[in-house]
């Protein structure tokens, strides 16, 4: 999205339309589609904890990726890197981690994505999600944050929490994997 505005019970975030139009021009790759977030949730659900933190001043550019693969990702990071280079800004990435497996599955497969997160390993994300069959949604952005952090010279990455679905429910028959981590420099 390129203009407009997010409600959310919090208040309307309105869009940073010159940052978005700064991203959505520096590639070929990347479409303005407002539709492609109607079924989308994950941008949702992270906007009102930023409201929280910053209040009326905050201004975002929404991203939802279709295609999450590897190279398709590099180039939105550059994007979003050329486009918000000197800027006060935050890049956020959300996606659950594994999908609907027994908990200690789960576990071992998000350890592995985590520790390739932690090293700021964009081919080594990949390469686990391919290897292991994990069930990440948003590797893709995962990715982008990756790579777009390692522009942005913030090697210092830490693991904030790590729980599953079943650590709340106490039922690991089935379980999703969830994860907080956090950058900078």
């Amino acid at each position: 999205m390129v203009e407009g505005f997010w409600e959310t019970p919090l208040g309307k975030l309105e869009v940073d339309e010159e940052v978005a139009k700064r991203i959505s021009s520096s590639s070929d790759i990347i479409d303005i589609d407002e539709t492609a977030h109607l079924y989308e949730h994950s941008i949702e659900v992270q906007l009102p904890f930023l409201q929280y933190l910053y209040g009326e001043a905050l201004k975002i550019v929404p991203i939802c990726m279709m295609m999450q693969d590897l190279e398709t990702s590099r180039e939105v990071a550059e994007a979003v890197h050329e486009a918000v280079h000197g800027l006060n800004h935050i890049i956020l990435a959300s996606s659950d981690m594994t999908h609907y497996e027994p908990q200690s599955e789960a576990k071992r497969k998000d350890e592995e994505a985590i520790k390739s997160i932690l090293t700021l390993d964009e081919e080594g994300l990949h390469s686990v999600i391919n290897r292991l069959n994990v069930s990440m949604c948003g590797y893709g952005p995962v990715t982008v944050f990756i790579r777009a952090m390692k522009l942005e010279k913030a090697f210092n990455v830490t693991l904030l929490k790590y729980e599953t679905s079943g650590d709340v429910t106490g039922d690991g028959s089935s379980v999703v994997g969830y994860a907080a981590l956090k950058a900078s420099t």
